[in-house]
């Protein structure tokens, strides 16, 4: 029969079509587009199709290929796959349309030859590809209408996550890196890997048209507390079994090490490693993303909107339940842009998403999508875990002093202290953006107030009664302090009354995590002190690296207390402060041009500022499109005061502005980061044209 055989090749054209839908980074050789949006494959034939002979195009996709889509042959109402082609002797133009709520995927795709009488007379059936969410897309629900916010929250590897204390704002640089090597692969066999595809496959495939479900997975995946997710927490040391926290770069080396054991859990992850993480999966797939770290967050257990701390008469942590309430210095999630066609208008935009194991959500330890403006307007029935999300920003933070006979004494009540300075990395470079006030309204403002009354957060109401004002003040004051240095830390204590004050002055200084788990007391001090009116008296407490650097954690974080109690007062007076202690950084100088596939060579640098020895040192060096994650061992001991450098070749593997990211680590000295920009050019060989 002339027309057996018809199809002898296809070319699904990927350079050019990964280029239009924006995927090139991803790969050049396979196919990979945006729903939305047409694309074209060549089918090379033998001879053209013959007269009333027709093409059928059919769609698998699933596990077990349990989802079947059947193209229609012309434009339908906008929500079905569609096809036309146009021959010309022996090749034949396909032109795919997809709907902008296709299911995003692998796709199978099989092409049938059909006989007038409807009988199949050839097919090919080895033709893959891979569908995203289009953000570039109108009608997709993730789309998102400004091209630098594109350019940032899909497009670029690099991203910086703020933490340390509201008050002293640091940041790591972080790889996303969600366009390397069968990143994109791993994020689907996350997906694949969750509990409902794995109770129900199809079902879940048909879901995965919608960002709202897809974004709810991924937070439910990226910790495996309830199923096979990709990253275990621990929030103190010994991280015995796997990388700690702190040493981590970039997503890449962790998603690549979960799916290369068969998708068993990479210990460890911390918060800022969780949503790094979820950001990568969530770019990689198309959905826009960012991180987000909110400072003096509050994780409220028991639903009351407020964090109850219980202290002993030394000013230690009375309740050691798991499930306490707790404050953490920072706390990083993510947010995704999307739609919100499932709640009621004004809920589109940003979205919460944490991946960070804190409470379950129907069963599970996930959390959201939350749309931003509900948290910003109290509306706390919205799904998903508004509730929750809200007292994180919002909560009132309340001290307790459990007395020697049982009593319970409230000492301190702060509304105003979490939620603080909430960031994100600036669109336009390397700096923060503030965004605190997407989440809540102005400190002290009606509005404020009105959102409090909806949420069903206790509102103090300005009165006309005279407060009785304290006599006795309180405060805490430090430098910044150098980790390695002895500093002293100020208590000031201030008499605002007419007569002398004989008050009790308790101290405590004491190492702790970033999300309070208390590591050890560094220095205590009691002290009976007299204050004349008027005057302030000042106590220093001084802090020696001998005293300290047994017990602080990799966070590099002291809080002090102090409490204050005299004769005449109504309650005790007390302060709290935390104090970060900065750490040195790394130098890397990249010598010269760097050109792809062509080796580079970089040296990396620091001095040891402590005044003992460090002993394991340690280099964590990665970049996308530079490196894989690669570790350099330091031979020896490095000796107080003492330069170490080592020297690092590799060769870049895409173009573009790169940036190279190190991390150094030791026994006595951890979390020492640097990064350098690097600058990756195409090498044009000259083309001599000979003139005659």
């Amino acid at each position: 029969m002339a027309n057996k055989g018809l199809i002898i090749d296809v070319d699904v054209r990927s350079h050019e079509n990964n280029l239009f839908h924006r995927t090139r980074e991803i790969d050049r050789e396979r196919l990979i587009v945006r729903r939305g949006q047409p694309f074209s494959i060549t089918l090379q034939c033998s001879d053209s199709l013959p007269p009333k002979h027709h093409l059928d195009l059919v769609l698998h996709l699933g596990k077990r290929d349990e989802v079947v889509i059947k193209v229609q042959k012309e434009r339908g109402a906008g929500d079905k796959w569609w096809f036309n082609h146009q021959g010309a002797q022996d090749e034949m133009l396909l032109t795919l349309h997809s709907p902008a709520d296709a299911i995003i995927g692998q796709y199978h795709l099989t092409v049938l030859v059909m006989s007038p009488d409807g009988r199949i007379l050839d097919k090919s059936e080895k033709i893959k590809f891979h569908l995203l969410f289009n953000p570039w897309c109108k009608d997709d629900v993730v789309y998102l209408p400004d091209e630098s916010q594109l350019q940032e929250y899909v497009m670029n590897e690099d991203g910086v996550i703020y933490m340390g204390t509201w008050d002293y704002i640091k940041n790591i640089p972080w790889n996303y890196g969600q366009f390397e090597d069968f990143v994109m692969d791993i994020c689907f066999e996350v997906l694949d890997n969750s509990k409902e595809a794995l109770k129900n496959s199809q079902m879940d495939t048909e879901r995965r048209s919608d960002p709202v479900y897809v974004s709810r997975m991924i937070t439910a995946m990226v910790n495996s507390n309830d199923d096979k997710g990709v990253l275990a927490g621990r929030w103190e040391e010994p991280y015995s079994g796997g990388m700690a926290p702190y040493r981590w770069n970039g997503s890449v080396p962790i998603l690549r090490e979960w799916s290369k054991t068969g998708a068993s859990q990479v210990k460890y992850g911390q918060c800022w490693v969780f949503a790094g993480v979820a950001c990568t999966v969530l770019r990689c797939l198309g959905i826009p993303t960012r991180l987000i770290t909110n400072f003096d967050s509050a994780h409220d257990t028991d639903k009351n909107l407020s964090v109850d701390f219980l202290l002993n008469e030394s000013l230690e942590r009375f309740d050691r339940r798991e499930k306490a309430d707790s404050s953490w210095n920072f706390h990083c999630w993510v947010e995704s842009w999307m739609r919100r066609d499932d709640l009621p208008k004004g809920n589109d935009g940003w979205q919460v998403l944490d991946p960070t194991p804190q409470e379950k959500s129907d069963g599970v330890y996930c959390c959201g999508p939350c749309p931003v403006t509900a948290i910003k307007e109290g509306n706390l029935e919205v799904k998903y875990d508004a509730p929750f999300i809200f007292a994180e920003v919002n909560a009132d933070i309340v001290h307790w002093i459990i007395r020697r006979d049982g009593q319970r004494q409230k000492i301190k009540v702060d509304k105003g202290s979490v939620g603080k300075n909430i960031s994100t990395k600036s669109v336009f470079g390397d700096f923060r953006d503030d965004v605190t006030l997407h989440y809540k309204y102005p400190e002290g403002s009606q509005k404020e107030r009105e959102v409090y009354e909806k949420a069903g957060r206790r509102v103090t109401k300005p009165t006309n009664e005279r407060v009785e004002t304290r006599k006795l003040e309180l405060s805490i004051k430090h430098a910044k302090p150098v980790f390695g240095t002895d500093f002293d830390v100020i208590l000031e204590v201030k008499n605002q009354g007419v007569r002398e004050a004989h008050a009790q002055l308790t101290m405590l200084a004491m190492a702790v995590t970033y999300n309070s788990l208390h590591q050890g007391e560094c220095q205590k001090k009691t002290s009976s002190i007299t204050v004349p009116p008027q005057q302030v008296h000042r106590e220093v407490l001084r802090l020696h690296y001998d005293d300290y650097g047994k017990c602080v954690s990799e966070h590099h974080l002291i809080r002090v207390k102090a409490l204050l109690e005299a004769p005449g007062e109504n309650e005790p007076i007390m302060a709290v402060a935390n104090i970060p202690l900065s750490m040195p950084e790394l130098l890397i100088q990249v010598p010269g041009k760097a050109f792809v596939w062509e080796p580079v060579t970089v040296f990396v640098s620091f001095i040891n500022p402590l005044p003992v020895p460090l002993k394991g040192g340690v280099f964590t060096v990665e970049g996308a499109g530079l490196l894989s994650n690669t570790e350099i061992h330091v031979k020896g001991d490095i000796s107080p005061g003492q330069k170490v450098s080592v020297k690092l070749s590799f060769s870049p593997v895409r173009t573009g502005v790169r940036k190279l990211l190190v991390d150094f680590d030791s026994d006595r000295l951890k979390d020492v980061r640097g990064a350098a920009t690097v600058v990756v050019r195409k090498k044009y060989n000259p083309v001599f044209t000979r003139f005659h």
